[in-house]
């Protein structure tokens, strides 16, 4: 069972993604948040942030192998505004719009059943061969998906077919805590 943050520790890594960004972005301060209170000082996770502005995406990036929490958040915060291949860069103009969420993961657990997956609670990971597709747990919740569509749509995120979790593909399961900022509309372009 994941352990969930803190509402402290939240904030922390909501307000070392921000900066981290706007740093990126040349709006802001350099990214140089740290654990003052030791809050995460022996966390060591792997994370995905997702970007949204207006509320569209535009931007999830993630580091599965994990590493000292803030430095992942703070390193996928600026791949997802940046690197994502799927959009072009956030843009300072963009700024004022944008909302962060951070998914904490979770241990990866290998599925043998898959009746043990809990839409809400579990992402998924699909493998076959060099093929390898991820979904959020929220993913499945903001679509409205039951578990065998979730499961196809992490084979097509793979660039499998829908059903290769029927046939030969591994399947693994992880919990995430996710938490967002939603500061659009609210903040101008000063960091918290």
């Amino acid at each position: 069972m994941l352990e969930p943050l803190s509402p402290a520790e939240r904030a922390l890594l909501l307000r070392v993604a921000r900066e981290a960004i706007a740093a990126n972005l040349a709006i802001g301060a350099s990214a140089c948040v740290t654990d003052a209170e030791g809050l995460l000082r022996d966390r060591q996770a792997g994370a995905f942030v997702t970007i949204r502005c207006g509320g569209e995406l535009r931007g999830c990036i993630g580091d599965l192998d994990g590493g000292p929490i803030l430095e992942v958040v703070r390193h996928c915060a600026v791949a997802a505004a940046s690197s994502d291949p799927r959009f072009s860069r956030v843009t300072a103009a963009e700024w004022p719009a944008v909302d962060l969420e951070i998914s904490v993961l979770g241990a990866l657990e290998p599925v043998d059943e898959v009746t043990t997956i809990e839409i809400g609670r579990h992402g998924l990971i699909v493998e076959h061969g060099r093929r390898r597709g991820l979904l959020l747990p929220q993913v499945a919740t903001e679509w409205g998906w039951d578990r065998e569509t979730f499961l196809a749509h992490t084979c097509r995120k793979a660039g499998l077919p829908p059903d290769a979790w029927r046939k030969g593909a591994q399947v693994f399961r992880f919990e995430a805590d996710v938490f967002a900022d939603e500061w659009s509309g609210t903040r101008n372009d000063q960091l918290p």
